[in-house]
């Protein structure tokens, strides 16, 4: 229901209100129209059992557009004093302290923030039981432009030697240009030896293909080439969560794939928004994902032996 200036939405046991539920939050652009609070609002209502398991138990960092795409950005890990009590917190270290992050387990937290304009969830690859041991590993495929047939290659490439390293994988647009690959792991290892394995991985490709790819932390080292980006690998690092909205014209969603889409020529990072990510969250393309988590440790000697 509605008074106009405010919308009260029911969320399990819970009632949540939005606030100015009509203020446009992300403009259109030549293929889309513009999107509001209330619209970002039904789409995560329709999305939330889809989304939810990649977020419970796990901090957050918050992409907040208060007044909209053309106003300032807030990049939020602490969690305000000012949200309710029914919101869990999760107290994590950082170098000299604290930080206190958001955890959103139901439904009512995730409308919560979207009412806080919190447009893109950032999570961490850890849960907040075990922070310090990942259970995903993250390459981030990134092109040096728009070209999109790059990072279908580079996804091609990057699965073919997983899948020779025996690790499950499955692809992820990322709803700005590239791909992410998440290899769901056990959590026996902590993000020091996660990201090294990494590193190592990437490492092996770029060397294989140096005229595509490579792994150079700097721009201006990388050319035209696409970046493997193994960074996101690391305490307190943070990746785009699975269907969550971009902070972009358009609305565009970070949506799970299978590895046949890949070959779909009407793919591209922006594919999918919040129009229709939710049919393709209804497929499933995840399916088992989280059962299917690896030791690294078979895998690493298989990568020694490829490596020589």
């Amino acid at each position: 229901m509605s008074d106009g200036g405010s919308r009260t939405v029911r969320a399990g046991r819970r009632r949540v209100e939005i606030h100015r539920p009509d203020k446009v939050l992300l403009p259109g652009d030549d293929d889309a129209r513009a999107y509001t609070k209330g619209d970002l609002v039904d789409y995560h209502r329709a999305v939330a059992r889809h989304m939810l398991p990649h977020l419970r138990g796990r901090p957050l960092m918050l992409d907040r557009r208060p007044d909209g795409l053309g106003g300032p950005a807030f990049m939020q890990k602490n969690t305000p004093d000012s949200y309710p009590d029914w919101i869990r917190r999760a107290e994590v270290a950082k170098e000299g302290g604290t930080v206190t992050h958001t955890v959103c387990d139901d439904t009512a937290t995730l409308l919560y923030l979207v009412d806080q304009a919190g447009v893109t969830l950032h999570r961490w690859l850890s849960r907040a039981d075990d922070v310090d041991r990942p259970d995903r590993l993250v390459f981030d495929l990134d092109p040096s432009g728009d070209d999109f047939e790059a990072v279908r290659e580079a996804a091609r490439r990057l699965g073919e030697l997983l899948g020779e390293l025996a690790l499950p994988s499955a692809l992820m647009t990322t709803g700005s240009r590239g791909l992410h690959v998440i290899v769901p792991l056990d959590g026996s290892e902590d993000f020091d030896a996660v990201r090294e394995f990494a590193r190592e991985v990437a490492d092996t490709l770029a060397d294989a293909h140096p005229d595509r790819l490579t792994t150079a932390a700097r721009k201006k080292d990388r050319g035209d080439r696409l970046y493997l980006d193994v960074g996101r690998n690391a305490y307190a690092q943070t990746a785009v969560a699975p269907w969550t909205v971009r902070a972009l014209p358009g609305a565009p969603v970070a949506t799970p794939i299978t590895w046949d889409q890949l070959d779909d020529p009407e793919l591209h990072a922006r594919r999918w928004t919040v129009e229709n990510a939710v049919e393709q969250a209804g497929a499933g393309p995840w399916s088992g994902l989280s059962r299917r988590g690896r030791s690294l440790a078979p895998a690493r000697r298989r990568l020694a032996a490829l490596r020589g």
